[in-house]
């Protein structure tokens, strides 16, 4: 029992409460009740310095003395005011908008020329342009380019980390897309400036010229020509239009990038459209089954489903976004703004009706020869974008997400674009993490089953160094199974490990099952490890295992006398809590979630981009029992220092 004197504020007032803390919360609340009128039942207390409610008995020893009172119906009420007032401005800012919105629509039959055709004939390339992507060449070349069972693989771990062991088809469809847009990402080269073709130094603009023959064959209609400094050759840059030859150089800008990439949604049966932003940006949407609805996709960024990007993080003043098609063309600037009133003030090339008669007859064009059965499809899905685009305008579905100014290109020629926008660190954040479920019960037997391992070199008084040399021949092994194709994952042991792996096999077998693989011996003494259950687990265990084996063999190394009693931490990591959930501050999207802090990998990271600031994760155990906590380690990322926490401190709960 602890004697303690708190001053409890409410509203004006500041009470003095003399209290032994050892008759508990309940009774400090029954005096708080005789000071206040507040019912026990409606009290909530709140450590001032910890900003932290009291749950429990244990709170009114490690609280601060100084606490504030709120009532539950007072809180309640200021809540439904606090929503009442914002309904009333939210109100007051629609009947804002639509007012402006008028007045632009009045304006813009004043401001706007006749319909000349220009609009029309500013489309109309594009529209012979996508009908490239439906060329069997075209999207078989793409398609030789792309290492499939790897995006495969990738796409399938990625469900399993979310927890979904067992995706339907539309789900892996899902997945393998966003795969394939993170490895265009990495393979496709943005250019500022060529090489030099001579040296390989960098080059400066020099101007423009006239296409070659062998450049007009693939869609160059420009050429620009770069000088090189160290010597006379310089380069020249063809802007292809051929998604053929894109395939090949996968190199360009914006233009080049988005043509090339909606080929390769092409190419694996997405339906895909071009994405024509007339404040000179391109990008690509597919339709998702998955989600029932296009979904936006930036090939040059390595984003998707964030189409306010280029408002509200690049800080562009749009006006028409104008998606293109194999089967039509239709206005998704909706999609794209919160600023409806704003946007509309801009759109001053053509009047809105002139505008849908114009997208109206270029889609005619294109599904002419359709049969009623795909154009009532068609028409289906037409609507039902029209009304989701109506809706999106008052939406906030990506309020809690932060946008980031553009990041590809030279950064001198996106500040000359005034594209930076105002995020300095570049990175897509979420400022309302979600609660997460953290996949992670393969960690938890990948690190017990090393305890067989050891304790049977230990048991057969293997030297520490002969006890490394088995692990590193064990991480071999594991390797060649990562390498090996992941739906009929294998490896055969060498004629020197033989002998080795049968003297151990009975240690390793908690290990391989952990692993989801077996092994067994053939008619030849050859030992074959296989696939013993799911393929996907085993992918996702495989990269843990070898992390894991190479912390134990560094471990081992530096283990001063290998003995029984060593079989612990750091040694071995046993009785790991998993299957927790996991909530952040803040997390970077989508290679930083929260989630990856648990995940016993070393190449993924939780990423808090406003961590500077200080930022907090907290792990929720499945099952609501207490646990006891004899250690946790911290590690920090390996691709930026300055990021590394330099303090942390722990609170359990």
């Amino acid at each position: 029992m602890v004697a303690r004197s708190f001053q409890v504020h409410h509203n004006d007032s500041t009470y003095g409460v003399d209290y032994d803390t050892g008759d508990g919360l309940e009774v400090f609340k029954i005096q708080i009740f005789s000071l206040t009128s507040i019912p026990p039942d409606e009290q909530k207390l709140i450590g001032v310095d910890e900003n932290r409610v009291l749950s429990d008995d244990s709170d009114l020893v490690a609280i601060s003395e100084k606490l504030r009172l709120v009532s539950i119906n007072e809180e309640q009420q200021e809540k439904s005011t606090a929503e009442n007032d914002e309904l009333l401005k939210s109100d007051e800012e629609l009947a804002r908008m639509l007012q402006a919105e008028e007045e632009a629509l009045l304006f813009q039959q004043y401001a706007a020329p006749e319909d000349n055709g220009k609009f029309e004939e500013r489309l109309r390339p594009y529209v012979s342009q996508v009908l490239m992507y439906e060329d069997l060449q075209r999207q078989e070349a793409a398609r030789k380019t792309v290492p499939i069972e790897e995006l495969e693989e990738k796409a399938l771990v990625s469900l399993a980390k979310e927890g979904n062991s067992t995706p339907s088809k539309n789900e892996q469809d899902h997945a393998f897309l966003l795969q394939l847009l993170f490895w265009f990402k990495q393979s496709f080269r943005w250019v500022n400036a060529p090489p030099c073709d001579g040296c390989g130094k960098e080059t400066v603009f020099h101007g423009m010229a006239d296409p070659l023959p062998s450049e007009i064959r693939y869609g160059a209609s420009r050429v620009e020509i770069y000088g090189c400094n160290f010597c006379p050759i310089g380069s020249r840059f063809p802007r292809y239009n051929d998604p053929l030859k894109l395939v090949e150089t996968r190199s360009g800008r914006c233009g080049e990038w988005a043509n090339c990439f909606t080929l390769y949604c092409r190419a694996f049966g997405y339906e895909s459209r071009l994405i024509l932003a007339f404040v000179d940006h391109v990008w690509t949407e597919c339709f998702s089954q998955s989600l029932g609805r296009w979904m936006h996709l930036d090939p040059c960024e390595g984003v998707y489903d964030k189409p306010l990007l280029y408002e509200s993080g690049w800080n562009k003043k749009l006006d028409y976004v104008i998606g293109i098609a194999k089967d039509g063309v239709c206005d998704v600037t909706k999609r794209y703004t919160r600023k409806w009133h704003e946007v509309i003030s801009r759109r001053n090339i053509i009047t809105e009706p002139a505008l849908s008669a114009v997208l109206a007859n270029v889609t005619k064009d294109c599904r002419r020869g359709f049969t009623s059965q795909v154009l009532s499809v068609l028409e289906d899905r037409d609507e039902k974008e029209r009304q989701e685009l109506e809706s999106s305008l008052h939406s906030t579905d990506n309020a809690s997400t932060s946008l980031p100014g553009r990041r590809s290109g030279d950064k001198e020629w996106r500040k000359s674009r005034l594209e930076c926008g105002s995020d300095e660190s570049c990175s897509l954040s979420g400022s309302s993490c979600p609660v997460r479920a953290c996949v992670d019960k393969h960690v938890t037997e990948i690190h017990n089953a090393f305890l067989p391992i050891l304790s049977q070199f230990v048991k057969e008084e293997f030297p520490k160094s002969r006890a490394v040399e088995v692990l590193e021949t064990l991480k071999r092994i594991l390797v060649d199974l990562k390498k090996s194709p992941f739906k009929t994952r294998r490896a055969t042991i060498d004629s020197v490990s033989q002998s080795l792996v049968h003297q151990l096999l009975p240690s390793f077998t908690e290990l391989l099952n952990a692993l989801s693989m077996s092994g067994k011996a053939d008619a030849d003494g050859r030992f074959d490890i296989s696939l013993a259950g799911n393929a996907v687990k085993t992918s996702l265990a495989l990269p843990v295992a070898l992390d894991a084996l190479d912390d134990t063999i560094n471990n081992l190394n530096i283990c001063d006398n290998f003995v029984e009693d060593s079989l612990c931490l750091p040694l071995l990591k046993l009785n790991r809590i998993h299957s927790g959930s996991v909530l952040a501050s803040g997390e970077e999207i989508p290679l930083g979630i929260a989630t990856s802090a648990f995940d016993g990998l070393r190449t993924s990271k939780w990423e808090e981009p406003n961590g500077a600031r200080g930022c907090w994760i907290m792990y929720k155990v499945s099952d609501n029992l207490m646990h006891e906590l004899v250690a946790y380690e911290i590690m920090s990322a390996n691709d930026a220092p300055e990021r590394d926490p330099m303090d942390w401190y722990d609170m359990y709960d």
